[in-house]
């Protein structure tokens, strides 16, 4: 059979997009400045959201959201043992207690009564994770935090923590959407469906900004949005009250430092990317469906299990394509992935579970307290997901895949 070199994840960047960077450059404008303010508003517009903040990385943006909700030490949030490290790192950034979930036997979301029954007195998020682009089952998750009321106290670290505590009266669904930018549910875009969002524009995703991410959220009462978006640029520029841009103003040269804060916000360069992605976001968005449907058809033909991406209920950003190889182990897994690229189709895992990892290890976590989790993991395998993908390239993949699947059983 022949083999090729295909790519796992390249970013999608044509020469619009260099133009634009270019543009960028050559404007005397290349950190935060006039084309992250229109980036922000054009995430916003396409969300229906009042507000997005553009950030320089989705765990910036996911860290920002506990840090906004007053979030820290002695307080507990619960996260998917079946996620990327960043889902549980922002949580401990701030100095919170990480509670890892297992995912349900047959689903990579949190198994939600497990979820339920964690909540106690201290827990002040759930962090929901749209892995692959499938957004969770949000209305489920609401249920179950209105349902625990009677357990929460409102906290806070922070004089606006304490103020939005109060005013949500419950656990806060702080989601992290890195993968789900662009998808819907009942009609709800991802970034609107949890209290606060946090997606990624990293050059492996969807829609890219080189490295970025934005927060959004959705209008609490009595909380002023325009405060919120005040304090998400207090927190990701030093704590300065005002930016470049605003100094530009005829003798605004002053400001004043309201507290030692972070670092994180996004550059006028990437986000000049960003803007010229936002055009070209719903041919992608088509692109990605259109190999999906592929994928599923030889899935289906060959009995592998794999993630829905479409139905009548939601529609996915078609961020990552994760097949199941029944009665695979982790050897026999990792067997397929060496057949595939020694034909030239680079395979992945997405993703090891967090207890699995040295760093969660260290905190406590053992992997046999989640066993869905490693059966998920263990016989799971991502197929090459992106918009430079041929329908060529995706009948190579496909016909390679059924090749490795049928010889190895």
């Amino acid at each position: 059979m022949e083999t090729r070199k295909i790519i796992f994840s390249p970013p999608d960047i044509t020469e619009a997009e260099i133009e634009a960077v270019a543009e960028a450059m050559r404007s005397g404008w290349i950190t935060t400045g006039p084309r992250t303010k229109e980036l922000e508003k054009r995430i916003a517009a396409y969300l229906g959201s009042n507000k997005a903040v553009a950030l320089n990385s989705a765990t910036a943006a996911e860290e920002l959201n506990l840090r906004i909700l007053g979030i820290g030490e002695g307080d507990e949030v619960l996260v998917p043992a079946y996620t990327y490290t960043a889902s549980a790192s922002a949580a401990i950034h701030v100095g919170a207690t990480v509670k890892f979930i297992d995912c349900q036997k047959n689903s990579l979301e949190m198994d939600y009564d497990a979820m339920e029954a964690a909540i106690n007195k201290k827990t002040k998020a759930v962090i929901p994770v749209d892995l692959a682009g499938i957004p969770c089952d949000y209305e489920r998750i609401y249920e179950i935090v209105n349902r625990k009321k009677a357990l929460f106290t409102p906290g806070g670290k922070t004089e606006l923590g304490q103020r939005i505590q109060k005013a949500l009266g419950r656990v806060a669904v702080v989601s992290d959407s890195a993968h789900s930018f662009g998808a819907s549910r009942k009609g709800k875009m991802a970034g609107t469906l949890a209290d606060f969002s946090s997606f990624s524009f990293h050059a492996v995703k969807n829609l890219t900004t080189a490295e970025g991410g934005a927060s959004v959220w959705n209008s609490i009462p009595g909380i002023d949005d325009e405060e919120l978006y005040h304090w998400y640029q207090l927190y990701s520029l030093h704590g300065q009250d005002k930016d470049a841009l605003a100094k530009t103003k005829l003798g605004s040269w002053e400001y004043d430092i309201i507290a030692p804060l972070y670092k994180c916000n996004l550059t006028d360069v990437g986000a000049a990317i960003g803007l010229v992605q936002m055009d070209r976001y719903p041919s992608l968005l088509k692109r990605r469906r259109e190999i999906i449907e592929k994928y599923d058809k030889a899935c289906d033909e060959l009995g592998v299990m794999h993630l829905t991406h479409y139905t009548d209920e939601y529609a996915s950003s078609g961020h990552l394509y994760l097949a199941r190889i029944p009665g695979a182990d982790d050897t026999k897994r990792r067997e397929i992935i060496t057949k595939m690229a020694e034909l030239g189709v680079p395979c992945n895992v997405h993703y090891k579970p967090l207890p699995m990892m040295t760093a969660y290890k260290s905190l406590g976590f053992d992997i046999k307290d989640y066993p869905n989790a490693y059966a998920h993991y263990e016989n799971e395998v991502t197929l090459p997901l992106h918009t430079k993908l041929s329908d060529d390239d995706v009948d190579f993949i496909t016909e390679c895949f059924a090749k490795v699947i049928r010889s190895s059983k």
